[in-house]
């Protein structure tokens, strides 16, 4: 009578030892927050075109791709042709053209921005890449539209060549004179997210309490004077 596994031949030694203690899934930290908070919001307000800039593809990107088309641009290739996902290969630190200025009534740009001429992934060494990419996805947006930037927050410094952090109040500077906040929440030093939070002077000015947390913005362009 065959015995129960006789059926399987023994294979390499995968040991797995630390499995049975461990929770059932990680709901915890940057990408996991942003992705699932942003993907939400866009399927609450159904723009009518999302373009995406340098975000992970397996997060969300892939959130976003289960519900509606979204149009992804990155420095690096993507070899792979996903169901709702149109890729195009672009350096956003280049010059836009004509079309893709007020191109999009929605776009994002999440945990990005901060490697923006650092070297990392290919692109040109250029100390001040986020401000070139950030008035890039400034133009992008049509006035009315809406917004959605995520990066590294803290005590303002450049960890080369991995990233930047920004201090609060410096991007915020940054963003003011072309968008209002709608809403603002970050994930703190243990990877928990705190939405929809007061954005006052306070908390700004301390970062809300982040060495290296996320802060995400949602914000709507304002029309042109």
């Amino acid at each position: 009578m065959e015995q129960e596994g006789d059926a399987f031949s023994w294979g390499r030694l995968y040991p797995c030892l630390a499995d049975r203690f461990a929770e059932g899934g990680l709901a915890k930290g940057h990408y996991f927050h942003q992705g699932l908070l942003v993907a939400t919001r866009i399927f609450q307000a159904q723009p009518t075109r999302h373009v995406d800039v340098g975000s992970r593809i397996d997060g969300f990107v892939a959130h976003v791709a289960s519900f509606r088309e979204i149009e992804v641009v990155d420095i690096r290739p993507m070899s792979s042709h996903i169901h709702n996902i149109h890729y195009l290969q672009m350096d956003l630190m280049e010059p836009l053209g004509e079309e893709f200025l007020s191109c999009c009534d929605s776009l994002s740009c999440l945990h990005a921005l901060e490697h923006f001429g650092l070297g990392r992934y290919g692109d040109p060494i250029r100390p001040k890449g986020y401000e070139i990419g950030l008035q890039n996805l400034i133009q992008m947006v049509k006035p009315g539209g809406t917004m959605y930037l995520s990066v590294p927050i803290g005590p303002q410094r450049i960890e080369f060549n991995a990233h930047r952090v920004f201090s609060v109040r410096f991007l915020w500077e940054h963003l003011k004179e072309s968008f209002s906040l709608k809403h603002f929440s970050y994930v703190d030093d243990r990877g928990d997210l705190h939405e929809d939070q007061p954005f006052e002077d306070k908390d700004i000015d301390t970062n809300f309490g982040c060495h290296y947390g996320c802060g995400i913005w949602e914000l709507q362009k304002k029309d042109a004077a």
